[in-house]
């Protein structure tokens, strides 16, 4: 399941419901205190990798009514909750108004030990009495509901709930259905919440500024949520293992008891064996440390910050092979912290590839200009307070852009001296990776990665822009722009931008837009290439075929998935050929060579862009 906002209420700062949507990557800025770190421990309260406390609790708000509720969606389509007749959230009418599933947990801490006092689902639910609380209801209630509303049942399964259920809210016209919240506590409505607690994603919280004790050892180090994680894709094996265990204890401790019976009948009937199901998490350890046992939380700031950079980049490569996993969050406050402009660039890399991957979020707080900028727009959110005194979050407008950039003191950038568009992420890594490949056979082309790092260049998605672009852009900074544009239809079909790289063109000399003259940049790519990396795909293509899509299919056809690739959601192969984007973008191409780019390039059109921007350079 994909996080994609988070309600607080009368927690910490936040005595008014507050609410933040969430991105794959979501970037939170704001002062001091203003309630970034809040968001993050509220979550790690929320996946129970944390425990709620009495000072959680808003210092005016209502402590028995401690609220933190999550949305998601890419939800399960299917519940089994009668073995024999699967059901789902919709039909269950247990999704919100935007037909999302939204949890909420509600906390008591007024208590002396604060503790958890409700989980309930916010959904559009029947509201009609008698038909307001089947959820809660055992077979026998069912049946005898049906008998009091004269609900015929001689085509139902008696035995299944679910079908009883269908039957009774089938049997009128209008339910008066509405936005309600409901418990999770008995029957059918538990064990749902039973069965979506083990969708729910992992969460792995890194914090900034933790206490370096002996007993926060694991909690400094980030390989406890790669434990974490693996646990969670073998907790089929892990339940049929303890399972097995716990019949077989079971069975000991009751015959155990029946012979004490024998002996002692009151002692026995005292007794009764109860199973504690093993934490596993608490299980399997691992800790990387020096020649000399140093653990992480005992080293300096920069030294864990960097371990903790290349722990990311070690997942990424590994979540960008092609491999099913449950969803992660990661929530690091101020990962740049002790690390280098450059480090952060690769850190900032890192979080996005590893958001290529399926099911993987990061939510991240800074405030550093540096690294900031280098986020896509549409990721960053501000937090500051309203007139009230209340926080206030802002995302996606200009008050919010010129908010973050006043906060940080993001300046533009006098030795920026191009701009360059394109369509995503991937296409900057082309363009980079291309680059590093040719000069590494000693061609004359712009050193690109150094230039970036440099900020003489700029890349930015046409989808969205970094706040660097923007800050400059909003500054009135005169600079070349150069767009590369996919062509995507073939001809005679005029490309699909011709609209925009008309309006570009006519602004003058200092800017330009092109477009391919194959569908897209993976097309130039040569299929020798992709065999080195992926040496089962023995793949051919035009330069109007779906490259990305036509690879991410071959591989899932090769994992031996039972599910075939036509029946896979939308947004499920979405993720297949994003991440497949990724790695054709940096690792095919690191297999290039030029003789292979002519082959696949005889116009020499990379080689045109990369002169292009080259010319650009050397003119400002």
């Amino acid at each position: 399941m994909k996080l994609v906002k988070v309600k607080l209420t009368n927690f910490r700062c936040y005595k008014e419901e507050t609410s933040l949507d969430l991105n794959d990557i979501t970037v939170i800025i704001g002062k001091n205190d203003v309630g970034k770190s809040a968001i993050l421990s509220a979550l790690n309260i929320f996946f129970e990798e944390g425990k709620i406390d009495a000072d959680d609790a808003h210092i005016s708000g209502d402590k028995s009514n401690v609220r933190i509720s999550c949305e998601f969606d890419n939800f399960p389509d299917e519940l089994v909750i009668d073995s024999t007749f699967p059901t789902n959230l919709t039909d269950e009418f247990l999704l919100n108004e935007n037909k999302r599933l939204e949890i909420i947990k509600v906390y008591n801490c007024e208590l002396k030990t604060p503790k958890i006092s409700g989980v309930y689902v916010k959904a559009v639910h029947p509201s009609k009495e008698k038909y307001n609380d089947l959820l809660q209801l055992k077979n026998p209630e069912l049946k005898k509901r049906a008998n009091e509303l004269e609900i015929e049942l001689t085509e139902v399964d008696l035995r299944t709930n679910t079908q009883i259920r269908r039957k009774i809210w089938s049997s009128v016209n209008d339910l008066e259905s509405k936005l309600q919240e409901i418990h999770l506590d008995k029957e059918t409505a538990k064990e749902i919440w039973s069965q979506l607690q083990n969708y729910l994603p992992t969460y792995a919280f890194f914090k900034s500024d933790r206490e370096s004790t002996d007993q926060d050892s694991e909690a400094q180090d980030p390989l406890k949520s790669a434990v974490d994680e693996a646990i969670k894709e073998q907790m089929e094996e892990l339940n049929k293992i303890t399972e097995k265990v716990k019949t077989e204890v079971t069975r000991i401790a009751e015959k155990t008891v029946k012979k004490i019976k024998e002996m002692n009948e009151d002692l026995a009937n005292e007794l009764k064996p109860y199973f504690e199901v093993p934490k596993w998490s608490s299980v399997f350890k691992i800790k990387l440390t020096g020649d000399e046992e140093i653990p992480i939380n005992k080293r300096g700031s920069g030294i864990r910050r960097l371990i903790l950079l290349n722990f990311f980049r070690a997942k990424a490569e590994d979540k960008a092979k092609e491999k099913d996993s449950p969803g992660i969050i990661y929530a690091i406050e101020e990962p740049e912290t002790s690390q280098h402009p450059n480090n952060q660039r690769m850190l900032m890399r890192a979080f996005e590839e590893l958001i290529s991957t399926y099911n993987t979020q990061v939510i991240l707080t800074t405030h550093n200009p540096t690294f900031a900028k280098l986020a896509d727009l549409k990721n960053l959110r501000f937090i500051e307070y309203d007139e009230q005194g209340n926080r206030k979050i802002l995302s996606n407008d200009e008050a919010a852009y010129k908010k973050i950039s006043k906060s940080l003191g993001v300046l533009p950038e006098n030795n920026v001296k191009l701009f360059i568009g394109v369509e995503g992420i991937h296409d900057c890594n082309f363009l980079i990776s291309y680059s590093n490949m040719l000069r590494s056979h000693g061609e004359d082309v712009p050193n690109l990665e150094l230039m970036e790092n440099n900020d003489e260049i700029i890349f930015f998605p046409m989808g969205g822009g970094n706040l660097i672009y923007w800050a400059s852009r909003l500054e009135g900074l005169n600079r070349p722009e150069f767009y590369i544009t996919d062509r995507d239809n073939p001809p005679p079909a005029q490309p699909k931008y011709q609209e925009f790289i008309n309006e570009v063109n006519g602004k003058g000399d200092n800017c330009k837009a092109i477009c391919t003259n194959k569908k897209e940049m993976e097309n130039y790519i040569h299929p020798l290439a992709i065999r080195s990396v992926r040496p089962k795909i023995d793949i051919t293509f035009n330069d109007f075929d779906d490259v990305p899509e036509m690879v991410a299919k071959i591989i899932h056809e090769n994992s031996e998935r039972p599910n075939p690739w036509t029946n896979l959601k939308k947004e499920k192969k979405g993720e297949k050929i994003s991440n497949v984007k990724r790695w054709l973008n940096t690792e095919a191409i690191e297999n290039m060579t030029p003789e292979l780019l002519t082959e696949v390039d005889p116009d020499n059109e990379v080689r045109g862009w990369l002169n292009k921007i080259k010319e650009y350079c050397n003119t400002n």
